[in-house]
């Protein structure tokens, strides 16, 4: 069960939400980036590693008897703030491609770099089945 919460005098977040209340079991993803499933790259743009990511995340749910609606929190590192707030329109339209109308509870970090040179984005998720 998901229930979310948010005070009612709060505007309503747009794109992801404020808590989830959940209860069943718990799958931790570590961090996908934006390779194939052979660790390949197929494009440097971000929108491209970013859907990819997301495929990834979708295909561990899904492998665990999960969907995307089962995401209970998402971490978003990424390597460029600018690039990301310049594409968002982009980057939601291949969100919801991929995951739907399914907004977790969601935290963006621009870090420095991440472990793989040519990954520009890794998503972390955390599930309630």
């Amino acid at each position: 069960m998901h229930k979310k919460i948010n005070p009612p005098n709060w505007a309503q977040p747009r794109g992801y939400s404020n808590a989830i209340l959940a209860s069943g079991s718990i799958l931790f993803l570590g961090g996908q980036i934006g390779w194939n499933h052979n660790n390949e790259f197929q494009s440097d743009d971000f929108i491209d590693q970013a859907k990819q990511a997301l495929l990834n995340i979708s295909a561990l749910l899904n492998e665990a008897g999960a969907q995307p609606e089962h995401m209970t929190r998402m971490t978003w590192y990424i390597t460029n703030k600018d690039e990301y707030n310049s594409r968002l329109k982009e980057l939601g339209v291949v969100y919801r491609e991929v995951m739907g109308k399914n907004f977790p509870v969601m935290t963006c970090v621009e870090v420095s770099g991440l472990v793989e040179s040519r990954a520009k984005i890794e998503i972390e998720v955390t599930a309630v089945i």
